[in-house]
């Protein structure tokens, strides 16, 4: 009786804990890319499915927001729910081109639930493998 119990017991709970993970969501969450030198500046800000570019490291422009399509938002969340949110702050910055002017110093900071994470800074247009997915698809608002 005994056994059959305990075999119970971990089928419910192993069934939950593989069930019952959620994966990340881009509805609770804020993602805002910055890049800048001396003379470039870029914020890219993405909340509530709408994003909004700003130009102006004095927050003096009126950025327009776009809203994000299905497949926009499709895709995001697909960069999103590959990332380790934890892990962010440890990643290593593939080049070094920010530390002589060479590329502009970028980072990713993702507002998630309440609690917020910073990548490491890395060159402008060349993120760390692990965000790449997501800041590839981040900056191209930027572009438009």
């Amino acid at each position: 009786m005994t056994k059959i119990l305990s075999i119970f017991f971990l089928t419910i709970v192993l069934g939950k804990g593989c069930n019952g993970e959620s994966k990340q969501d881009l509805e609770s969450a804020i993602i805002e890319y910055v890049a800048n030198t001396r003379g470039f500046y870029q914020k890219i800000l993405i909340q509530n499915g709408v994003v909004t570019v700003s130009r102006d490291r004095e927050g003096n422009d009126s950025p327009t927001p776009i809203k994000l399509s299905e497949s926009d938002k499709k895709e995001l969340l697909a960069g999103f729910q590959e990332i380790e949110l934890d892990e962010m702050a440890n990643l290593k910055s593939p080049t070094e081109k920010r530390f002589y002017d060479g590329a502009a110093i970028a980072y990713l900071k993702i507002t998630y639930k309440g609690k917020t994470y910073e990548s490491v800074h890395f060159d402008h247009g060349n993120p760390p493998v692990e965000i790449e997915k997501l800041v590839t698809k981040v900056t191209s608002y930027g572009k438009r």
